[in-house]
């Protein structure tokens, strides 16, 4: 019976750690709707914001590895860049490595909106992830 208590405690912590998720995710998106984005859609201007200092101001990603960032189907990522494409805030270009590829670019619509929701993104998680181990 000993052997139960440190495996339910995991289940509890593993518990506690999907619904700090799912309220943080609930507040996101309640303070991003404001923007005309939900949480997903700010993450992908998010890692594509990263690219852009990494890459030297290109803002471009393949579709694979944004879908490795944001932890979303290649189905769903795909839809969701559909999205944000026709609102203007990133385009899609063949991959030039590859022409089976397709890269996804900040557009500066895109860059201006990350600009602009970037703090209040900070603000939600500092206030749902303070104390709780996570910052």
């Amino acid at each position: 019976m000993a052997a139960k208590k440190p495996e339910q405690a995991l289940v509890e912590q593993w518990r506690d750690m999907l619904a700090l998720h799912a309220r943080t995710q609930c507040e996101l998106d309640r303070a991003l709707h404001r923007h005309g984005l939900c949480a997903s859609d700010f993450e992908v201007l998010d890692v594509l914001a990263e690219a852009r200092a990494v890459d030297g101001g290109t803002c471009s990603y393949r579709v694979q590895e944004i879908s490795e960032r944001v932890h979303l189907t290649q189905s769903a990522l795909s839809r969701l860049v559909a999205r944000l494409e026709k609102d203007g805030l990133v385009e899609r270009g063949m991959c030039p490595e590859d022409r089976r590829g397709v890269k996804v670019a900040l557009t500066p619509k895109g860059r201006s909106l990350h600009g602009e929701v970037l703090p209040v993104q900070r603000e939600v998680l500092t206030r749902m992830l303070a104390g709780h181990g996570a910052t």
